[in-house]
């Protein structure tokens, strides 16, 4: 395999007698607003049987051709001109398609946001740009995918980004670090569905599938079935669908969908051949004393998939093992990526007459059933969070595995695609939050939520309290500026916010031993520890739990120069001390501002970055620290000569280039109440980059860096002692590799998934707690029966209207309302 090429887009294409149409294909690549450097060709010949080969040498000798000696079909054909692939980039094109100037910037941009993203789904319009190929999938409960909106107009509301099951083979990309995880396409299906179960499984794993609709191509659509008979093609559907079906769904679901899928397979290919599946009854006479009868191909096709299902059930069954040996997520967060799953797709009477007979026996079609949480932050949720949306961004992605989640923010959102909901419910309005409250099994919240909606404050549901920030601690150097009276009550107010939410809550959620320690004492003098809850639970681990702040096990990259060579003022051979975060007045930033100013006297080389001051909550003041800190630096003659100030606030998926360019982390704090039950959710950052500490004496985290040799610890209010420790983790080689071995060791325990594990498994057993359960009246299992609602009301006759007529016509309309009518004339 050829060495990958950080940065590289490989395209491939596979040719089976389309030449024509690989060239110009070809061409178009060499339109891409793209560097050419940076961008691989691949063409797989693929056994076309006549002079492809060196029409296509002759044609594009840049391009790299590989010559299969049969016909691999689509799924072989890719993965062998993947595996001849250098890029980082896998990028999958039908040799009929045109891509648009931008179709590979905007998709590599998408990958850059974020490292879930396992492969990103193009737009893909008809070869004029009329029509509508692909901007979105769906999958049925028995197994086909398809593309709703296939040749309809473009619809007028513009296209969002948003999460896919699958994207379409004829234009997508794949990281080529999962497409090789996944072990690319599966070569039993040749053709048809491959793209589908390829998506199925990235899915599972945890990848997240992005449709990014700046990311276009335009495609002819062949009819490469033709010359073969339809009869072949829905031999394959019907076969691939059950081997897509098979392979990915969870054991409880496949044993109610594989039977009704394989008995909704012979009754399609009953309705299609126009047969009479009851000609050998008995009491029908005629016929006896032949031995053959006439079906046509059509219907004999789908009895071949499921004889060639079973054939290959040996092969399927190891497959299957490992799929779900290596899943992450639940069918229920699968099924949420289904769009209509309960979608007939052929359309013949006597056909829906037996669907809905399945559907309704099997209970097939609707989904699965999953815990809701709702999960509540003060924070804004966009491209650039603050420490409470980054940590409930987290627990919505992690919970949303296995249960249905919403993220509610009270302070706005931007448009923004995840493997959840996402909402915004401003303050004050009630009848919005109503709806969530009572949608939800279970409600998880942080900050001010509870005195802010009065049905939080009554709601018989599950309630987790997340106290990770001690805010009224924060509040005694937040306010201490103020006036006498005005500190006292912004106290007392912020201690009064957290005993009621310690009053009701059924589960809470600290940060540390230390804080566990804290808050144990306050639920204590509240009543909370008592012999309801200590019974069965001695160490009370079932009413708090330690929930630390975390970090992604996806290790950060550098993807862009931020710092070095680019800020003024900083070169490329600096030595760069990064202070990631924001700047808040229980932080003493003016003492390391005088530490650098000391040191560059020694190390001219030394540069400090504070890489937020503008919170990105629109509500968070501006702190007098920022502007006091920069009057310092320009007072020492240090502003943008050693110390730089980014104005405001970067990107959370930026932040891992930032953390690359660093040589060392910092924290510095004065010495209160505050800091010693504080969780410096910075130092993560620091951890999961691998970069050398400096932090003040006196919370958790310096506890663990000195006990772990990650980095130095100085007493707060040293400048001497700061100044000295900081020359040491950007010169001292030796203790710069011994922090960086021992970083890359104690890291792994603040992975998110290790972090919120206590949340994750309390989820999977919700109840109250057994000091409230009185008010909920339950101990309590949230999980709800599952019955088929078969769609009635107008709403769904014009959904029916719609669906008939994108996929039977008027005349089918025409004869669904006639057979409506009769149905629900009176009996005489």
């Amino acid at each position: 395999m050829p060495t990958l090429r950080p940065g590289v887009v490989s395209v491939v294409l596979v040719n089976y007698k389309g030449t024509d149409d690989t060239i110009e294909a070809i061409g178009n690549l060499g339109r891409l607003d793209w560097p050419s450097d940076r961008l691989e060709i691949v063409v797989v010949e693929n056994a076309s049987g006549d002079n492809s080969e060196e029409r296509i040498r002759a044609a594009a000798p840049h391009v790299t051709v590989v010559v299969s000696p049969k016909n691999l079909g689509f799924a072989g054909g890719c993965n062998l001109g993947v595996a001849e692939s250098s890029g980082e980039f896998v990028a999958l094109l039908n040799n009929d398609a045109r891509p648009d100037a931008l179709w590979v910037r905007t998709a590599v941009e998408r990958f850059a946001e974020s490292a879930s993203i396992g492969a990103v789904a193009s737009r893909v319009l008809d070869w004029e740009g009329n029509l509508v190929d692909y901007i979105g999938s769906a999958m049925t409960w028995y197994g086909m995918g398809y593309k709703p909106d296939t040749a309809e107009a473009i619809p007028a509301t513009p296209d969002l980004p948003k999460d896919v099951l699958f994207g379409t083979g004829s234009a997508m990309f794949v990281r080529r670090s999962v497409y090789d995880e996944l072990e690319g396409f599966d070569e039993r299906y040749f053709m048809f569905f491959e793209d589908v179960d390829l998506g199925w499984r990235l899915n599972l794993r945890g990848w997240r599938f992005a449709y990014e609709p700046r990311s276009l191509a335009y495609h002819k659509h062949h009819a490469s079935m033709k010359e073969f008979g339809s009869y072949k093609e829905t031999y394959l559907l019907e076969r691939n669908a059950l081997f897509t079906l098979y392979k990915n769904m969870d054991e409880k679901n496949l044993a109610e969908a594989l039977p009704a899928a394989m008995a909704l397979s012979v009754r399609r290919a009953i309705a299609r051949g126009k047969i009479d599946s009851s000609a050998f009854d008995l009491r029908k006479p005629g016929g006896d004393s032949e031995s053959d009868i006439e079906i046509p191909k059509i219907t004999v096709s789908a009895l071949y998939a499921i004889d060639q299902f079973v054939e290959r059930l040996p092969s399927l069954r190891a497959a299957r093992d490992q799929i779900q040996a290596t899943r992450t997520v639940s069918d229920s967060r699968i099924w949420r990526l289904f769009g209509e799953a309960d979608a007939p797709v052929y359309q013949d009477e006597d056909y829906l007459r037996g669907y809905e007979n399945i559907v309704t026996v099997f209970d097939v079609a609707d989904p699965p059933i999953a815990t809701r949480v709702l999960i509540i932050t003060g924070d804004p949720i966009g491209k650039k969070l603050a420490g409470p949306a980054i940590r409930a961004w987290n627990m919505a992605e992690l919970l949303s595995r296995d249960n249905s989640v919403t993220l509610v923010t009270l302070s706005g959102t931007e448009q923004i695609d995840a493997p959840f909901d996402i909402a915004h419910v401003a303050p004050g309005d009630d009848r919005a939050f109503d709806k969530l409250e009572e949608w939800a099994d279970v409600i998880v919240f942080q900050g001010h939520a509870m005195a802010v909606f009065e049905a939080l404050r009554r709601t018989t549901k599950i309630v987790v309290v997340d106290i990770y920030d001690p805010m009224h601690l924060e509040q005694l150097e937040q306010g201490r500026h103020l006036p006498s009276a005005e500190w006292a009550t912004q106290v007392s107010d912020a201690t009064g916010v957290l005993n009621e939410q310690m009053s009701r809550g059924d589960f809470f959620l600290s940060a540390s031993d230390r804080q566990r320690m804290f808050w144990l004492g306050q639920l204590a003098s509240l009543g909370r520890i008592n012999p309801a809850t200590y019974d069965g639970d001695p160490d009370l681990d079932g009413l708090i739990g330690v929930a630390p702040f975390g970090l992604s096990s996806t290790p950060p990259e550098h993807r862009r120069e931020v710092l070095k060579g680019v800020v003024p003022g900083i070169a490329a051979t600096d030595k760069v001390v990064l202070w990631s975060g924001g700047l808040y007045n229980w932080f003493d930033p003016k003492i390391l501002i005088r530490a650098v100013a000391d040191l560059s006297e020694r190390r001219p080389n030394v540069r400090l970055f504070f890489q937020g001051t503008k919170h990105p909550h629109p509500g968070v003041p501006e702190m007098a620290i920022v502007s006091e800190s920069r009057e310092l630096a320009a007072r020492l003659g240090a502003l943008d000569r050693t110390v730089f100030f980014n104005p405001s606030w970067v990107d959370y998926a930026d932040r891992e280039n930032y953390l690359m360019e660093a040589d060392a982390g910092v924290s510095t704090h004065f010495s209160h109440i505050e800091t010693t039950f504080s969780f410096r959710t910075r130092i993560l950052d620091y951890l999961w980059a691998g970069l050398p500490m400096v932090v003040t004496a006196g919370d958790h985290f310096a506890e663990l860096i000195e006990a772990e040799n990650l980095g130095l610890v100085v007493p707060a209010g040293d400048m001497e002692a700061l100044s000295a420790a900081l020359e040491r983790v950007l010169f001292d080689d030796e203790l710069i590799d011994e922090a960086k071995a021992n970083i890359a060791r104690v890291r792994e325990l603040y992975f998110w998934e290790r972090a919120l594990a206590p949340l994750v498994d309390f989820v999977a057993d919700a109840h109250h707690a057994r000091d409230r359960q009185g008010m909920g009246g339950t101990a309590v299992s949230v999980a709800r029966p599952r019955q088929r609602v078969k769609p009635s009301g107008l709403r769904h006759d014009l959904r029916l209207v719609t669906h008939y007529l994108n996929n039977g016509g008027p005349r089918m309309v025409v004869r669904r309302i006639q057979s409506r009518l009769r149905r629900s004339e009176p009996e005489l």
